[in-house]
């Protein structure tokens, strides 16, 4: 297994036939994105997200998007817009060396603090993120307005 960064300094997709093989992944977190995925991470990108992989041979085990900003609450924010690994390959170390990149990423840049929000619905997940030296720090509050 290793990483393979999609998005590079700028913003600009590096491997376009990983991004492509990663919308069956990151759909199973987002089933809502549009159905031109390309052009819904583009947005992405030029709004100062990120995205990297975890593979294994050709096939996509994990993806990631992120990105790094200044704020009042942390400073220097290092936060995981989208962290899912392939239901079928659950338990196989993709999550966790995911985690271990972004993480390093974000000491890399100096980052104040390691981010990310989980929907509450998400208990699996939440395991994972405390094994991984999380903790929870606030809530957060929607309002839909679409």
């Amino acid at each position: 297994m290793n990483i393979v960064q999609i998005t590079g300094l700028d913003r600009e997709v590096l491997a376009p036939e990983w991004l492509a093989r990663a919308e069956l992944v990151h759909r199973q977190l987002r089933p809502q994105t549009p159905t031109d995925y390309l052009a819904k991470m583009m947005k992405v990108f030029a709004d100062g997200g990120e995205m990297c992989v975890c593979v294994e041979g050709k096939t996509v085990l994990g993806v990631a998007v992120y990105r790094s900003f200044e704020n009042t609450f942390s400073g220097y924010r290092f936060y995981v817009d989208d962290l899912v690994a392939d239901e079928k390959q659950r338990s196989r170390g993709a999550g966790h060396l995911l985690m271990e990149y972004l993480e390093a990423e974000a000491r890399r840049r100096g980052a104040d603090s390691f981010e990310l929000e989980s929907g509450t619905q998400r208990t699996q997940a939440h395991k994972f993120y405390f094994r991984e030296g999380m903790t929870i720090v606030s809530f957060s509050f929607r309002k839909a307005l679409k």
